[in-house]
C-alpha cells in the first residue's frame, strides 16, 4: 500500500478529507491502459482497457471480469438513470448506450455529417443531456471536423456542440447543484466552469482551475470538491477552483471516480493499474435526481 500526500492549502485541514488511516492501495494491475471508471450499486466498478478494447468490472468480491469485448476502444463511462451504461468509444468514434438486453444504441457518430473525432468522457445532467468531450489524440489525417469540441445529446436524440474555444476537451463533470459542469482542457493545463443555461446551452463562469499539466479524468463529491487527474495524481480544489492539495499516485493517473457501499472509496485509473483510496467524504451524482 503507498500514499503520499502534497499539502498546499485546505479549509478545511486537506488530511480531514480522508478516512482514518487511508492508504492508496492497489486493487489490480497488468492492464495496458486504464480509463473511464464509473461506479454501479450491486455490480461494481466498470472500466475500460483502451488498447485492449474491453470494459472490465471490478465485482464486490474484488475479482476483475470482462463486461464486454471489442468496445469500440471505449474510454469514458457512465450509468444513466434506468441503469444503461453509456459509453464513449474513442476508437469507433461515436457515443453508445448498452441496453438492459446486451444490444448496443448508437447515440452520436456525427456533427453536422461529418465524424466524429474520438468521443473521451461524458457527464449526464438530471434532464437526462448527455455532455461529452470530443478530442483529438494522436493522428490527425481522418478528422474530419477541424473543432475539437463539447457537444450535447438530448433525449430526442439532437446534438448540439455546446463548447468551440478549447485546445483539447478532456475530462467533464457536473456539480452537485447540476447547475455547474467543469471540463478539462488538457491542451491549456486547466479546468473551466461554465453554467448549465436551461436550455443545455453553456455560459462560461469565472472559476478556472490551473494545473501544471494537462488535466485528464475528473470527479466531485457531494460538497463540490473537484478531483481532476493530472501531473503527479489526483488534484483536489474547492468549488471556487482553489488548490487544496495533490494525493498522489504511484503511476500518472488518467481517471477517478466514487464508490463503494457509501460511495466514499475514491477509484483511480493509473496506466497499468488500478487504485483506490477510502475518504471521508462521498460522490456526487446529480444525474441521478431530478427529472
Amino acid at each position: 500500500m503507498w500514499l503520499a500526500l502534497i499539502m498546499i492549502a485546505a479549509v478545511p485541514p486537506f488530511e480531514n478529507l480522508f478516512a482514518p488511516g487511508a492508504r492508496v492501495e492497489k486493487t489490480g494491475g497488468g492492464f495496458a491502459f486504464v480509463e473511464g471508471p464509473t461506479f454501479r450499486q450491486g455490480q461494481g466498478l466498470f472500466f475500460s482497457d483502451i488498447p485492449r478494447n474491453q470494459i472490465l468490472l471490478l465485482g464486490a468480491d474484488d475479482k476483475i471480469s470482462v463486461f464486454r469485448e471489442k468496445s469500440g476502444g471505449a474510454n469514458g463511462l457512465m450509468f444513466d438513470r434506468e441503469g444503461r451504461l453509456i459509453a464513449c468509444e474513442g476508437g469507433a468514434r461515436r457515443v453508445t448506450r448498452t441496453e438492459k438486453d446486451g444490444s448496443i444504441t448508437v447515440l452520436a457518430e456525427r456533427f453536422n455529417g461529418k465524424r466524429l473525432n474520438s468521443p473521451n468522457d461524458l457527464a449526464i445532467d438530471p434532464k437526462g443531456r448527455i455532455f461529452f468531450t470530443d478530442p483529438r489524440y494522436g493522428g490527425r489525417d481522418d478528422m474530419e471536423l477541424d473543432i475539437e469540441g463539447v457537444y450535447r445529446i438530448d433525449p430526442d436524440g439532437k446534438i448540439a456542440r455546446v463548447i468551440e474555444d478549447m485546445v483539447r476537451p478532456n475530462g467533464i463533470i457536473i456539480a452537485p447543484d447540476a447547475k455547474t459542469i467543469w471540463v478539462a482542457d488538457n491542451g491549456a493545463n486547466l479546468v473551466q466552469a461554465y453554467e448549465i443555461r436551461d436550455d443545455g446551452s453553456l455560459a462560461k463562469r469565472d472559476r478556472t482551475a490551473k494545473m501544471t499539466g494537462g488535466p485528464d479524468g475528473m470527479t466531485i463529491d457531494r460538497e463540490g470538491r473537484l478531483y481532476a487527474t493530472g501531473p503527479a495524481g489526483i488534484w483536489v480544489f474547492d468549488p471556487r477552483a482553489q488548490l487544496l492539495g495533490i494525493i498522489e499516485t504511484p503511476e500518472h493517473p488518467a481517471n477517478c471516480a466514487f464508490g463503494g457501499e457509501e460511495d466514499a472509496v475514491l477509484y483511480i485509473t493509473a496506466r497499468t493499474s488500478l487504485y483506490r483510496v477510502k475518504l471521508a467524504t462521498s460522490g456526487a451524482h446529480p444525474e441521478r435526481t431530478g427529472g
